[in-house]
């Protein structure tokens, strides 16, 4: 399979960890971008593990300011292709009851992410 991946592995102390799996025939890393309420977020790393070829660990410390009632939901996307490379829901206070509103939290954040996309590849169409 040639399509970068991002597997979780933990989250732990307010840290979320994963693994990024970069196939042989994908020639560039790709830039990950953290985003919040459509916000992109500073605060993550990516180390190569020297003992597999191909896997990075990254790591995303989730800004204690964002933590609130209700639901957080972020969203991992390679920075050029706008390909959703994962995502994950935090959900606290009253939240945790309806737990389908991070559900649809994320769908409205990917389906923004792709309207962006389209108009991003519609400009790109009608420039040639």
């Amino acid at each position: 399979m040639d399509k970068v991946t991002l597997v979780k592995t933990r989250l732990q102390a307010g840290i979320w960890e994963g693994e990024l799996h970069v196939p042989e025939a994908i020639e560039r890393l790709p830039e990950i971008e953290v985003s919040y309420l459509d916000q992109p977020l500073p605060g993550h790393t990516l180390s190569e593990d020297p003992d597999r070829a191909g896997v990075w660990f990254f790591r995303f410390a989730v800004p204690t300011e964002v933590i609130s009632d209700g639901v957080q939901t972020f969203v991992f996307t390679d920075r050029d292709s706008g390909q959703v490379l994962g995502s994950f829901a935090l959900i606290a206070g009253d939240g945790l009851a309806d737990d389908i509103r991070a559900e649809m939290d994320l769908l409205r954040q990917e389906l923004d992410m792709l309207k962006r996309a389209f108009r991003r590849h519609c400009l790109e169409v009608g420039a040639n």
